[in-house]
């Protein structure tokens, strides 16, 4: 996975590109997509809304971002900086989940809604 797939200079910068480059790539576009999902969601009910797919978002791109710098670039920043909103995406989706097994009438609090 350290194996060097791609090694340039674009504008001035030494890139090298890996796998684990390209695990850590795909999760920053994950984690940052989840916001897209998010406001394209929200604005089509008209209000803040989180739908799941932000969390299974959220959860995808942290835990490979958690891999990239565990294991691609050994960093101990990025991976305290992944761990706590992959616990919180999973413990958000759990609640939702949960919810909704608890409440099969209702769909997003709302009685007789469709989402």
């Amino acid at each position: 996975m350290h194996e060097v797939l791609f090694e340039g200079n674009i504008f001035g910068q030494d890139l090298v590109i890996t796998w684990w480059k390209i695990v850590g790539y795909l999760g920053v576009f994950l984690f940052a997509g989840r916001w897209i999902v998010q406001v394209v969601a929200s604005g089509r009910k008209g209000r803040t809304h989180m739908p799941d797919l932000f969390w299974y978002m959220s959860i995808c791109g942290s835990l490979m971002l958690l891999a990239y710098f565990t294991f691609g670039k050994n960093d101990s920043v990025g991976i305290l900086s992944n761990l706590m909103p992959s616990a919180i995406a999973i413990y958000n989706l759990f609640l939702n989940i949960r919810y909704r097994a608890r409440n099969p009438e209702l769909v997003d609090g709302q009685s007789g809604g469709r989402d």
